[in-house]
């Protein structure tokens, strides 16, 4: 008979031999907080409940382990897991549910009799998230390595920084109404950072009662700090004069408490992130959140790379522990940072090459003096490669020969975006200087601006010419629209990786990626985040593709390129007709029907579909066709609104830009263009919309006139087959008529040819279909 205590006895001997770590509790708990969080956790669902083991941290009272029994291995998972009393994985999540209201829980599930037989599963529910996920091996572990397995997840990670996140936003409030300077906040918060690794320091700032005096030990303490780091002459004196506004400022200076409180706070919230997740931007958010409400984040003179795209970089670049690494726009540090990290994990505990790696490969040139201060700040925290960030121009002469003559391999950079075009540096020479620097054969990884790689003439194009000539285009990536939406910049970018000093093959195919989505969402308070944990899933699919430059549609492309051509996969991607469903078609009726009938310009709206025949598509069979060849693509006439309210109303559409309501602003008794025709937005995202009226249109309003007879019908097909080609545009890159001219779409075909009467049939077959004929106009 199957024996239960047998499994609780193997649980029970695995974790008593770490008893100087843990306190092991059984079906039972002297925490009054646990025992209140279980009150109605009975399996059964009633009463109060316990697991068979409730383990707890000497070190951090935050985790808990429950355990949860069975003997038989055939008990240990349910499908549905909601069977609680019988089975092992169950009843654990069951309990971690319940107690994850408190506390960060690992669950275990352990059944079988025999250490030959026992069956583990483990899995994490931090503290306040919805569900549990799935963690470690299927083996026990020590309790030292579950602790350091759970402080270093993803999952946790994740947890720590949205509460950083939280607490960076209500210091950078605390510090507004303190009236410290936007641009000086960051720079006092990583002037305590320095100052806390000082013990001496951090022992007895809390007895200093008078303001002034602790601003003095602050300041004085950094400078000590810094040069005992090999910080000396010219460079300390610049650092001495960034943080000495907090020895003059009126509420750090002359307010009793405000600095000791600051300190206390700095201390508890940031820097115990830092000593959990080493190796992480932290100065590179706060100065992204504290100008976030800034007047210009852009005019202050910095846009920082989100720190997931630095570890991407990394990634893409290939660091190892023999990399070095060159960052001409060094910013607060994050690329440096991000490859120091990878660099570290390649090194595997070999600490006389940890030393190397912080001493020697990290070099970086940064032209701000207060950022300077921040990177330099940022790399004695992270404590490495300090000595080897210079304040200066990357373009300086003496600035190039020395980081030449430290032969760099990897080159990142982010490099500032022009705000004035005639005079600020383009993108693409910072490129040039970066490789420059770069041993032959070496990797540049840089993101710029989309517009750098769409230039077909001028300044950019020569910079693009002499890239080619130089080095080789390996990849250009196209990033997320948003990317640096926390930096308040709408600037649209792509990355672009070159090899130093081999000049671009003519037959070489690059490789294009759509990595426009990163799985991060956009929350009111916390910015654009990981919320739903997508990033790593992402990132392995990203490094996968372009590792093995796999072509996929809707993905990613390979093709050959010239100067001339423009350096991003929206103009050559193929279009993922795979994923092409009624529904699609279904969305354009319903849009369509709910247009006319909230102008009055149909009866009803039904889901009935026109007849009731059942008609398949398969997009494999289909062929492509030159958009060109099927409508004549021309500009429409530019009527203004104020010229249109003096024909008054009518039964004329009026065609925006805007991708809603059809693309309509109102009717009015006057057009300029003839309807029965497709019209597409060239502001930016290319809309299409079919428009049966007469009509007179707002500026950048492109016409698709059919060389074909087009009933509603068709147009309903083709528009959402057009429609399916948005994702080529952007702000970076609008949609245009010679764009347009280069596109082809797929559609049924018979003889070769567009086979317009199935497109009618198909569409006839679906819902809504019945309610998208326009009534007559009176």
């Amino acid at each position: 008979m199957a024996n239960e205590r047998k499994t609780e006895q193997l649980v029970r001997r695995h974790f008593e031999k770490f008893a100087d770590k843990i306190i092991i509790e059984e079906q039972r708990s002297d925490n009054a907080k646990i025992n209140k969080l279980l009150q109605t956790a009975s399996k059964k669902g009633m009463g109060q409940g316990y697991p068979e083991f409730i383990i707890s941290f000497k070190e951090n009272s935050d985790l808990l382990i429950v355990v949860e029994c069975k003997a038989e291995v055939t008990k240990h998972e349910s499908k549905n897991r909601l069977k609680y009393s019988e089975y092992a994985v169950d009843g654990a999540l069951l309990y971690a549910s319940y107690l994850s209201k408190s506390f960060d829980v690992i669950a275990i599930a352990a059944s079988g009799e025999t250490i030959q037989s026992l069956k583990i599963s483990h899995f994490l529910h931090l503290k306040s998230e919805r569900k549990a996920t799935s963690k470690f091996d299927d083996k026990f572990l020590s309790a030292e390595d579950y602790l350091k397995g759970y402080e270093n997840s993803e999952e946790k990670f994740r947890q720590d920084y949205n509460t950083l996140l939280e607490f960076i936003k209500e210091l950078n409030l605390k510090l507004h109404t303190y009236k410290i300077l936007e641009s000086q906040r960051s720079l006092l918060i990583s002037s305590i950072l320095i100052a806390l690794e000082n013990k001496a320091f951090k022992k007895s700032y809390g007895i200093y009662n008078n303001a002034e005096n602790l601003a003095n030990f602050l300041t004085q303490t950094v400078s000590i700090e810094l040069e005992n780091a090999n910080i000396i002459g010219k460079k300390l004196n610049n650092l001495n004069v960034q943080f000495s506004f907090i020895k003059t400022d009126t509420s750090l200076s002359k307010k009793e408490n405000i600095l000791k409180e600051i300190i206390d706070e700095i201390d508890e919230n940031i820097n115990s992130f830092m000593k959990t997740h080493r190796y992480f931007d932290v100065l590179g958010q706060l100065y992204i959140e504290f100008l976030r409400y800034a007047n210009s984040d852009k005019g202050l003179g910095i846009v920082l790379t989100p720190p997931h795209i630095t570890e991407l970089f990394s990634e893409l670049a290939d660091v190892n522990k023999n990399s070095i690494v060159y960052d001409n726009c060094t910013g607060t540090g994050g690329f440096l940072i991000s490859a120091m990290n990878k660099m570290i994990k390649d090194a595997k505990d070999d600490q006389d090459k940890i030393n190397e790696i912080k001493n020697n490969q990290l070099i970086g040139t940064e032209y701000q003096s207060h950022i300077f201060a921040l990177a330099i700040s940022n790399m004695y925290i992270h404590q490495d490669g300090k000595t080897n960030v210079i304040n200066g121009s990357c373009f300086d002469e003496e600035v190039i020969k020395h980081v030449t003559e430290r032969k760099p391999t990897v080159g990142f950079l982010n490099p500032p975006y022009k705000s004035d075009k005639k005079t600020d540096t383009d993108e693409l020479a910072f490129i040039l200087n970066n490789l420059a620097c770069l041993v032959d054969g070496g990797t540049c990884v840089a993101i710029v601006p989309m517009q750098s790689a769409l230039a077909t003439k001028g300044k950019v194009y020569e910079l693009k010419k002499k890239l080619l000539e130089k080095h080789t285009l390996e990849a250009v990536l196209s990033m997320p629209d948003e990317l640096f939406f926390n930096s308040k910049v709408g600037v649209v970018s792509c990355i672009m990786v070159f090899t130093a000093h081999r000049q671009h093959p003519k037959h070489k195919e690059t490789y294009f990626g759509y990595y426009k989505d990163d799985g991060f969402v956009k929350r009111k308070t916390k910015g654009r985040i990981d919320v739903y944990g997508k990033w790593d899933t992402r990132k392995e699919k990203w490094i996968t593709n372009y590792i093995n430059k796999k072509r996929e549609p809707g993905l990613s492309i390979n093709k050959t390129i010239t100067v001339e051509m423009e350096w991003v996969v929206e103009a050559y991607m193929e279009t993922n007709y795979s994923e092409l469903k009624n529904k699609n078609f279904s969305v354009t009726l319903l849009n369509y029907a709910t247009f006319l009938i909230g102008n009055k310009l149909s009866n009803e709206v039904s889901h009935k579909s026109y007849h009731e025949k059942h008609i398949t598509i398969d997009t494999e069979e289909w062929e492509y066709f030159e958009l060109e060849k099927l409508f004549t693509i021309t500009g429409s006439k530019t009527t203004s609104l104020l010229e249109l309210e003096e024909y008054g109303t009518g039964i004329f559409s009026y065609v925006t830009t805007q991708a809603t309501n059809n693309g309509i602003e109102g009717f009015y008794d006057f057009s300029t263009e003839k309807g029965n025709i497709l019209t597409v937005d060239s502001a930016v995202l290319g809309y299409c919309s079919y428009q049966e009226l007469d009509f007179s249109a707002s500026d950048h309003v492109e016409k698709l006139i059919p060389k074909f007879d087009m009933n509603e019908y068709v147009a309903m097909f083709l528009v959402t087959i057009i429609n399916l080609e948005r994702y080529r545009y952007n702000y970076g890159r609008k949609c245009s008529q010679a764009r347009m001219k280069e596109i082809s779409i797929k559609l049924p075909s018979k003889n070769s040819e567009p086979d317009f009467e199935f497109m009618e049939d198909y569409i006839k077959t679906l819902p809504y279909s019945s309610s998208i004929k326009m009534k007559e106009i009176e």
